[in-house]
């Protein structure tokens, strides 16, 4: 059996976060915990160079803070 390295293991912790994102009942949660995926993939896929799986990753983890700061910030304007 092979030796697994750091980028694998960032990819595969990447796609179980990802995964798990979509059970979760709670929409901040749910972004919270797909955000840190898309963060594992985007340094998974820089260290593999395929920037396309980067900068779409990176797309999301962009509408995650949006959309997680919105919330926080309509809470606090209330």
């Amino acid at each position: 059996m092979e030796n697994i390295n750091w980028v694998e293991c960032l990819g595969y912790l990447a796609s179980v976060l990802v995964a798990i994102s979509f059970i979760m009942k709670s929409m901040n949660k749910l972004r919270f915990v797909n955000m840190v995926g898309a963060i594992c993939f985007v340094i998974y896929a820089v260290a593999i160079n395929a920037i396309p799986v980067a900068l779409i990753n990176f797309f999301t983890v962009c509408i995650n803070v949006y959309y997680l700061t919105r919330k926080n910030v309509i809470k606090q304007a209330e």
